[in-house]
C-alpha cells in the first residue's frame, strides 16, 4: 500500500473494555449437528452440561451431555446427547476473544428505549472477554445412534447432485426453436443459385470484361450479381482470366491478369516507352 493509500484510508477510533482480559474461555469445535441445534435454541435455554472429572496423575475428563430441551426442538432428527472433549493446551499463541455491542444496543440493555443514538458501527464498543487458554473438540461417543446418523450423512453424500427426472406434460418454458434464421438463409440461398443458369463460358467473359473497364476491384458478391452465374461456375472461370488479392489493400478482391488489363494509363505509359526507345536509338 502506498503512502498516498494510507493517508486515505480512515482511522477510527473506539473504546475496548479489558475488564475481562485476564479471564481465561476455552475454545470449543463442536459437530454441525449440535451447532445447528444450539442456532435454533433461544438465548435463555440450557443447551447442555459440562461434567469434569479429575483424576490425580491424570488430565481432566470432560463431557457434554445435550439437554432434552435441545433434542426436543426438532423430536424426529435423532442426534447423539453424550459427547467426549478432548483438551489440548494453547501454546506459542495468543488467541482472544472479543465481543462488540452498538450504542443503540447498549441504550436497550439499560432500558433507554427512546434512545436516539443510530446503530451504526462507528458509534459501537469493543469488548474483550477473556483469553483462550485451551481447546477442546468435542466428539460423539460411538454408539447406535451415532452409527446411524454417520450412515445416513455417507448416504447424502453419495447421492448423486443431479437426476433424470420423467415429466408427463410438455414444458413450455424452453420451447425448441423450429427452424433457425442462418439455416433458411442458407437454404434460399443454395435454392436461388440453383434456378441460375449457366451461360457460355465466353458471354460471362464478356460480361466480367465489361464490369472491369468501369472498375479495377470486385468481390465475388458483386461479379455473382452482374453476371447472375452460380457462385461455383463463377469461380472457375474468374481463376481463369483473374487473380485474387491476398494483401492489403485490396484484400479479398478480383481484378483482372494482367495480360488482360487494358487500362488508359497502362497505354499511355507503352506509348512514353516506345518514345523513348525510339528517342534513344536515334
Amino acid at each position: 500500500m502506498s503512502k498516498d493509500e494510507k493517508d486515505k484510508v480512515q482511522i477510527i477510533d473506539k473504546d475496548l473494555d479489558l475488564s475481562n482480559a485476564g479471564r481465561g474461555v476455552w475454545l470449543v469445535k463442536v459437530p454441525k449437528y449440535i451447532a445447528q441445534k444450539w442456532e435454533k435454541a433461544p438465548s435463555n435455554m440450557d443447551v447442555g452440561k459440562l461434567r469434569i472429572s479429575k483424576t490425580p496423575g491424570q488430565k481432566a475428563q470432560v463431557s457434554l451431555s445435550l439437554t432434552p430441551a435441545v433434542l426436543a426442538l426438532d423430536p424426529e432428527e435423532k442426534i447423539p446427547t453424550e459427547h467426549v472433549l478432548d483438551v489440548s493446551q494453547v501454546t506459542k499463541q495468543t488467541l482472544g476473544v472479543f465481543s462488540h455491542m452498538s450504542q443503540a444496543e447498549m441504550a436497550a440493555n439499560n432500558g433507554k428505549e427512546n434512545s436516539t443514538t443510530p446503530a451504526v458501527s462507528d458509534n459501537e464498543k469493543l469488548y474483550m472477554e477473556g483469553r483462550i487458554v485451551q481447546k477442546l473438540e468435542c466428539r460423539p461417543i460411538a454408539d447406535n445412534c451415532y452409527m446411524k446418523l454417520k450412515l445416513e450423512s455417507i448416504r447424502k453424500a453419495s447421492e448423486p447432485q443431479r437426476r433424470v427426472q420423467p415429466i408427463d406434460k410438455i414444458v413450455q418454458n424452453f420451447k425448441p426453436v423450429k427452424d433457425h434464421a442462418h439455416n433458411i438463409e442458407y437454404r434460399e440461398r443454395k435454392k436461388a443459385e440453383g434456378k441460375k443458369a449457366r451461360d457460355d463460358k465466353n458471354a460471362v467473359m464478356d460480361m466480367l470484361f465489361h464490369a472491369f473497364e468501369k472498375h479495377q476491384y470486385y468481390n465475388i458478391k458483386d461479379l455473382v450479381k452482374i453476371t447472375n452465374q452460380p457462385i461455383s461456375y463463377l469461380k472457375e472461370i474468374l481463376k481463369d482470366v483473374c487473380d485474387y488479392n491476398m494483401k492489403n489493400p485490396h484484400k479479398n478482391m478480383w481484378e483482372l491478369k494482367k495480360e488482360y488489363r487494358h487500362y488508359k494509363v497502362e497505354e499511355k505509359k507503352e506509348e512514353d516507352d516506345q518514345k523513348s526507345g525510339s528517342s534513344d536509338s536515334e
